[in-house]
């Protein structure tokens, strides 16, 4: 789960205040301190510790919060608008030109995503209604090129390539020109890498900006880098002039101290989280939502976003009919259960309600894989099986068996869990229809 240390922390830290009736500035003092440890050991910087603990102390020991109904609470409050004011407050959005294309610039170093997240932010970018047009620059590093098509092809986004002999200036200023032509109104560059800063990366880069001049520069960095991340922000900083920054690998941070850094130390907003693994896995950042993770408050909005994203509003009616019907189909199940991966992992969905902490999803025995198991036995029957199973006997079920690589006793128990639950709809279903019958009957008692 993002963040997971800290959160964990900080959520204890907070608990022991939030209900407390008086709170004495030497309460204050001992919370800070825990803060403290907890920040630095999620590896942020000290001296952004030192501003953050500082802020809210100051707020913190003032009469109107000491002596108010609910000073633990207003404590909390602090520490949350802090923390979004850390976080860079605003949500930072992408610069688009006037006069297409928008040229985006995307560098940072080898291993960070790079090249994934140029697909997915141009998967993004079409969901908004843009043409963007991909292009391979990084020369360099073997398969580079072949990496960007293969993202392109599964996104169905289209990649500019000159191959390996052209150099990246030359490759950028035709790209520019072969979008202008075909009316693309983005162009996502994506640009080589090193294992490490030098002069010859950054002149290169330099190089490319210049005759470009991109609208937006992303710099992409592997938030579990922790501390690097800054330094590596301020070295790009201060050659290229970034615009803006993706942090990669969020969904495995679990210390989180490049996200709670970056942006108080270089000033630049971190427009995108990359979340996962999967092409869909990129988010716009929103400060004040990850604050509220952080702090175990949820996050309500997005996971109303994603649902909506995933799911059919039509689909969603039809559905609860069928299921109130009995009708309920494993057609219909293979197919909520695909639209509900679309949404990401289960752990992280449950992360985003509020009161569900780290302890509480600790305790969830949550096993993907035997949603993949579930997914296959599915997948393994015919149609017909799947509208009635009630046709499954044993050469069918060993069948489906063999074709989804499990056992019988797994199909079986499918099966059956199956039935139970379309049978407890039904019952949940006749509850709701037998409590509005009664409402016509009933009288206030006097």
């Amino acid at each position: 789960m993002v963040f997971e240390g800290l959160s964990e922390k900080l959520q204890n830290t907070l608990n022991k205040i939030r209900g407390k009736g008086r709170v004495s500035e030497k309460d204050v003092k001992e919370m800070m301190r825990d803060i403290k440890l907890a920040l630095l050991e999620a590896d942020v910087n000290f001296k952004v510790v030192k501003d953050f603990i500082g802020k809210i102390s100051e707020r913190s020991v003032g009469q109107d919060v000491l002596d108010s109904l609910t000073p633990g609470q207003q404590i909390i409050k602090i520490v949350h608008e802090e923390l979004v004011e850390l976080l860079g407050r605003e949500t930072a959005k992408i610069t688009f030109s006037p006069r297409p294309p928008t040229v985006i610039m995307m560098v940072g170093l080898q291993g960070s995503g790079k090249t994934t997240t140029s697909g997915k932010l141009a998967g993004i970018l079409r969901k908004q209604g843009k043409s963007p047009l991909l292009v391979a620059c990084d020369i360099y590093r073997p398969a580079a090129i072949k990496q960007l098509e293969v993202v392109g092809s599964q996104l169905n986004i289209p990649v500019f390539t000159m191959g390996d002999k052209v150099s990246p200036v030359q490759i950028s200023k035709a790209a520019i020109e072969h979008a202008k032509l075909k009316q693309y109104d983005v162009v996502i560059i994506d640009t080589a890498g090193r294992l490490h800063i030098d002069e010859e990366l950054m002149t290169e880069l330099v190089n490319v900006k210049n005759e470009v001049h991109p609208h937006e520069i992303l710099l992409v960095i592997d938030s579990m880098t922790g501390q690097d991340a800054v330094n590596v922000s301020q070295n790009f900083d201060s050659k290229l002039g970034v615009d803006g920054i993706v942090l990669t690998k969020l969904d495995g941070d679990t210390r989180g101290g490049a996200a709670l850094s970056v942006k108080a130390v270089t000033g630049k907003p971190i427009k995108f989280a990359g979340m996962g693994e999967k092409l869909s896995d990129l988010e716009p950042f929103f400060p004040d939502r990850m604050a509220s993770r952080i702090l175990g408050m949820g996050d309500v909005l997005s996971l109303i976003e994603k649902a909506q994203e995933a799911f059919d509003e039509k689909k969603a009616v039809e559905l609860e009919k069928k299921m109130r019907s009995m009708q309920f189909t494993f057609e219909d199940f293979l197919e909520q259960m695909q639209q509900l991966k679309k949404m990401g992992s289960i752990t992280q969905l449950l992360g985003m309600i509020p009161g569900m902490n780290n302890k509480a999803l600790q305790n969830v025995d949550i096993d993907e894989k035997k949603m993949g198991h579930v997914e296959a036995i599915i997948k393994s029957m015919t149609r017909q099986e799947r509208n009635d199973p009630e046709i499954m006997n044993g050469s069918r079920r060993k069948r489906i068996a063999t074709g989804s690589g499990t056992s019988i006793q797994e199909v079986n128990k499918l099966i059956k869990d199956f039935e139970e639950m379309k049978k407890m709809m039904k019952m949940l279903g006749d509850m709701g229809k037998g409590k509005k019958g009664l409402g016509k009957f009933r009288r206030p008692f006097r």
